[in-house]
């Protein structure tokens, strides 16, 4: 019962760190929110993946055929079969669902990916500025060997040449911090647990955030960028754009809410950042614990069904 016990109190914790992200990325500087919330996704996401397998590997081994292929020779000590095999089973759903939308999510992304580097190939280069003839305003930043910044020439002619220089500062910003990277392992995480789906919101927002911080130290001009990344948004709006999901853009996000921010004075330490990014830290902490201890108090009651060891 302990075990069971412990694995759900790890699928039970990422629901309360899915508060502690928004707050996370509206109370820490952006750069040092994004490195919490992302390595607290990943600890969160690898506990939960663990406690959904050992619920299954807990479900399959109570079934007398399974059981034997297990070797067990006394039957697993564990809750009614009544109560671990519909928890199993929604676990099994959950994992089967999950790897279903992660890799139809990759494949997609892959082909986006794909057809935007080559098309980024085929068009001449300025430095890691890449211009592509379109009526559709897009610009984002092209993550691989050969980092670039891929702008149509509909979003140039829509900005001034201020506004421009604001935009490519922004993109040259996700290049030079490898943005492309956070956002995948954000998708990735997000579909580890349903709780998971606000980090992954909170961390696209604090990788654009530090983009847009990055952008207006690099023009001395915090109203210059809002306006140029408030202008691209507008004329791009209601453009599909082919880009991939982890190339990250200035256009991205809840735009209202950056062009606020960076209205306002830079962002200034928080008495209660500290604060809160120790209670998502603990909240990870407690989720990898719990899970990793229930998986081996899972993998001693096998051996004990197993005659390998004693009760």
């Amino acid at each position: 019962m302990i075990t069971l016990a412990l694995l759900l109190i790890t699928l039970a914790v990422p629901f309360a760190a899915a508060p502690l992200a928004r707050r996370t990325v509206q109370r820490l500087a952006p750069a040092s929110a994004l490195r919490v919330l992302t390595t607290s996704s990943l600890a969160l996401a690898g506990a939960s993946v663990i406690a959904l397998g050992t619920l299954v590997l807990t479900g399959l081994l109570m079934l007398p055929g399974l059981a034997t292929l297990g070797e067990l020779i006394r039957p697993l000590r564990a809750p009614s079969a009544l109560l671990v095999l519909p928890v199993a089973a929604a676990a099994t759903g959950i994992l089967t669902l999950s790897a279903w939308k992660l890799g139809r999510s990759t494949l997609r992304q892959l082909h986006d990916f794909r057809s935007a580097t080559s098309e980024a190939d085929r068009r001449p280069t300025a430095g890691d500025l890449c211009v592509v003839d379109s009526p559709h305003p897009d610009a984002y930043a092209l993550p691989g060997r050969t980092q670039r910044i891929v702008v149509t020439t509909a979003m140039l002619r829509s900005l001034d040449a201020a506004e421009r220089e604001a935009l490519f500062a922004h993109e040259r910003a996700h290049n030079r911090g490898h943005h492309h990277r956070f956002l995948a392992t954000a998708e990735l995480t997000a579909h580890c647990h349903p709780a998971l789906g606000p980090m992954r919101t909170a961390i696209r927002l604090a990788v654009e955030r530090a983009a847009d911080e990055s952008a207006a130290r690099a023009t001395g001009d915090r109203r210059l960028t809002a306006r140029a990344i408030a202008r691209a948004a507008l004329v791009s709006h209601a453009t599909r754009s082919g880009r991939p999901g982890f190339a990250p853009a200035a256009t991205s996000g809840p735009v209202p809410q950056r062009v606020a921010a960076l209205l306002s004075p830079a962002p200034a330490r928080s008495r209660t950042a500290p604060w809160i990014a120790a209670l998502l830290a603990v909240c990870a902490a407690v989720s990898v614990a719990a899970g990793a201890t229930g998986a081996i108090a899972f993998h001693h009651e096998v051996e004990v069904a197993q005659g390998e060891v004693p009760r």
